[in-house]
């Protein structure tokens, strides 16, 4: 059992630029593909960063602040304004994921770094790929028999050793319902977390049956 791969939810189809790409041209690639960043790559394919809108944007009001207040940031800002290509106004270096990773994995670093998107590559660092924060979301429209059938095949019966009759799984809408008994050993809190790292699944509640004369 593991969760899918961001090579299985990432977008291949992505527009790349080289770094002398002049600036006009990057403007019209962002409006002409209906897209908010671009990631800018070397000869060999590998991600040197990325120009976004707000990278343009800078070209109407940086260069206004004369400097500004003198910090590592104003100074990137002012040259941001001055920059005529894509090497000058990428950000750089680039998030990147590797096409390995789980989708766990880039949501995680998606959080921490506070971008909505990662570019993804393969083991070389050349890229194939972009996954975005929409794409990690389809794991939690995944169907809830297919849900099911995880929990039953992979959870219960070959992670736990448990025969699929010993627990009753009900999924609906990712809600994950288990009622019966463990046999094996195993914990209910550790089914649980078994369950919960099951792609698509949004939450898990466990009914245990009432012993015999109960």
């Amino acid at each position: 059992m593991s969760h899918q791969k961001v090579r299985d939810v990432m977008s291949d189809a992505v527009v790349r630029i080289p770094p002398g790409m002049p600036f006009k041209e990057i403007a019209y690639l962002l409006l002409e593909y209906d897209i908010t960043a671009v990631p800018v790559v070397d000869a060999d394919d590998r991600p040197l960063g990325v120009v976004s809108e707000a990278d343009l944007l800078h070209k109407m009001w940086g260069w206004s602040q004369d400097g500004g207040d003198g910090t590592p940031e104003a100074e990137r800002r002012l040259a941001k304004a001055w920059a005529t290509d894509a090497g000058g106004l990428m950000t750089s270096p680039p998030v990147c994921a590797f096409e390995d990773w789980d989708v766990v994995q880039a949501a995680r670093v998606m959080a921490e770094r506070g971008i909505k998107r990662l570019l993804v590559v393969d083991g070389e660092g050349r890229l194939i790929g972009v996954v975005s924060r929409g794409d990690l979301l389809r794991v939690f429209v995944r169907k809830d028999q297919a849900i099911r059938t995880e929990i039953v095949e992979e959870v219960l019966v070959r992670k736990l050793g448990e025969a699929p009759s010993a627990v009753h799984v009900d999924v609906s809408h990712g809600h994950v319902v288990l009622t019966g008994r463990l046999s094996t050993g195993a914990t209910v809190r550790e089914l649980e977390k078994l369950c919960r790292d099951v792609d698509g699944v949004v939450d898990v509640e466990f009914r245990p049956l009432p012993e015999a004369g109960d």
